[in-house]
């Protein structure tokens, strides 16, 4: 159990620094400003680094879909909250099936180990 809570939590630091990365990415402004941009390709490499970890004790497809789907709902957060960006009706759907294949995947494939 110890080992599936490392790699979760490894999981997360990893889609939390790509979430940090991609943000810095859109702040840096097709990388014009600085900042945002050392912030951008320090993110990527923090998040690309564990993320290797990760694949240690995951599946890839398994891992990838969740980084992916968390990603998404994250960085899709960030948007509608820091950058003012706006998501409709349909957005929120798709959003939604997001998180209910990445919920299938764990709770019913066999491909994921607990």
């Amino acid at each position: 159990m110890r080992g599936a809570i490392t790699t979760y939590g490894l999981l997360l630091i990893a889609i939390l620094a790509e979430t940090f990365a991609t943000s810095s990415l859109n702040a840096s402004k097709q990388f014009t400003r600085l900042i945002p941009t050392l912030c951008a390709i320090g993110g990527y490499v923090v998040s690309f680094y564990v993320f290797s970890h990760v694949l240690k004790s995951m599946p890839v497809g398994v891992a990838y879909a969740i980084w992916c789907a968390l990603g998404i709902l994250l960085i899709s957060a960030v948007g509608v909250v820091y950058f003012r960006q706006h998501l409709d009706l349909p957005a929120y759907i798709g959003l939604g099936l997001i998180i209910a294949g990445v919920v299938v995947i764990n709770l019913f494939s066999d491909s994921v180990k607990h």
